[in-house]
């Protein structure tokens, strides 16, 4: 049984999935919509596309596998899904990265100002770095595979023989987990430092508006303070999410302590739903959207209401006239 703390948890997590899902979904409908009345494809519109597509299916994937290890531990062990949750995991895990390493690059390719050569080589080449960058996440899947095939085995096979838990040491597991994990490890690493080079960026440019114009900020100064809180706000994201990834690696070691493994997944989906609401507010075009959205949705449970209100002052005539 369950804990109340446990139970807690699970009610969190379930809240975030559907909050995830909505978000992500959102951005994709408005993405596409966009693309369909423009008659053609962006950049940053396929990006956040497939960044929002590949985070509801990593949602959907988490929470799977995760109520599979809390309530049918013996199917997670003995059926094939461990084996396709585990392959979808690191196409669709990866996937997610990629695209927010993507979106990460270029934003920094379009919004920060170097004088270096390589960035002012790389920043007239945007169209063609990031199709080129699809190669490192060929190479991170053809890498990753075998590793997750042996990760898949082993761990069957330490559910049926707990001889072989007591002999393979902590640091072997833990190693293997490393290298099943490198794709992603080089993705974030990636990520984490074109943000940090962006925010150097920004903050640059920002003290040399603050030196040459005196009184209040102008708007330009704001929207560069609120890009700096929005990239500051996804690394925080980002890092509990690898955070997450960790715990839930953890509780393979000790698979009897089911509060480590619930709050590792907790914690993982905080990112795929909260950046998707941190975009939304940061990127205009879905900022309007959302706002229409809203207002629509507003209109629409007045009408509900109004027709209601009515049927029921109806009913209290009729029952008064009977």
């Amino acid at each position: 049984m369950l804990s109340a703390i446990e139970h807690t948890l699970i009610f969190i997590t379930v809240c975030e999935s559907v909050l995830g899902v909505l978000g992500n979904g959102f951005i994709g409908v408005v993405n596409c919509i966009d693309c369909v009345k423009n008659k053609k494809f962006s950049t940053i519109g396929i990006i956040l596309t497939g960044l929002a597509i590949s985070r509801i299916f990593l949602i959907w994937i988490i929470v799977t596998d995760g109520f599979l290890k809390m309530y049918s531990p013996d199917m997670n062990v003995s059926s094939d899904l461990t084996n396709y949750i585990s392959y979808l995991w690191v196409i669709i895990g990866q996937s997610s990265i990629w695209f927010a390493t993507s979106l990460s690059i270029f934003y920094f390719l379009k919004i920060a100002n170097f004088s270096h050569r390589i960035f002012l080589w790389l920043k007239g080449r945007l169209n063609r770095v990031l199709p080129l960058f699809v190669g490192f996440l060929l190479i991170s899947w053809l890498l990753t595979f075998p590793q997750t095939v042996k990760i898949v085995n082993d761990y069957r096979f330490l559910k049926r023989n707990r001889t072989w838990q007591l002999n393979m040491s902590k640091s072997e597991f833990f190693m293997n987990q490393v290298f099943l994990n490198l794709g992603n490890i080089f993705f974030f690493t990636l990520s984490l430092i074109t943000c940090f080079l962006l925010i150097c960026s920004l903050w640059r440019h920002n003290r040399r508006m603050q030196m040459n114009v005196t009184g209040s900020r102008d708007s330009s100064t704001e929207a560069h303070i609120r890009t700096m809180k929005i990239l500051l706000s996804f690394i925080i994201l980002f890092i509990l999410h690898f955070i997450g990834i960790a715990i839930e690696i953890s509780y393979l070691t000790v698979p009897e302590n089911k509060l480590l493994f619930i709050s590792g997944m907790t914690t993982t989906i905080i990112y795929p739903w909260g950046h998707s609401f941190i975009l939304i507010l940061g990127n205009n075009k879905l900022k309007q959207a959302s706002l229409r959205g809203l207002q629509q949705l507003k209109g629409y449970c007045l009408q509900f209401f109004t027709v209601m209100n009515k049927s029921n002052l109806s009913t209290v005539d009729i029952n008064a006239i009977c």
